[in-house]
Formats: C-alpha cells, sequence, structure tokens
C-alpha cells in the first residue's frame, strides 16, 4: 500500500465520491467522504505541498481514501 497521498490522488478521490453521491441542497453540502478529503486537500493548495503521509489524514479522510483507491 501507498505510504503517500498525492494532491492529484485527492483531487480524484473527492470526484470519485462526488460521484457517487452529489451535492445536496441549497448549500451543495458534500458527501461525508468528500467532505473529509476536502480539508487535507485545501490544506495542501495552501502549503503548496505535493503529497503528504497516509498516516497523516484523521481516519475519515484515510478510509475515504481508501475506498476511492479500491474502487480502481
Amino acid at each position: 500500500m501507498k505510504t503517500l497521498c498525492t494532491l492529484a490522488d485527492l483531487e480524484a478521490a473527492i470526484n470519485y465520491w462526488r460521484s457517487k453521491s452529489p451535492s445536496v441542497g441549497e448549500e451543495l453540502a458534500l458527501c461525508p467522504q468528500a467532505s473529509a478529503l476536502a480539508e487535507p486537500y485545501a490544506l495542501m493548495i495552501m502549503d503548496r505541498k505535493r503529497e503528504i503521509a497516509l498516516e497523516t489524514l484523521d481516519e475519515k479522510a484515510r478510509k475515504a481514501l481508501l475506498g476511492w483507491q479500491e474502487s480502481l
């Protein structure tokens, strides 16, 4: 299993979960999986990081990322 997560990985995982469960309501709320991945994705962009260690993701984000990887 990969120990690093790239920005492209997070973007692809977010898009995967959004396609499985589109945003809903007037506020266009993200599904729980995409929401869990959105924060580390935004932080990587702000910090100009291309990759982060998988273990730095919280449990929800890690599960969402692994769920996406299993779908490949």
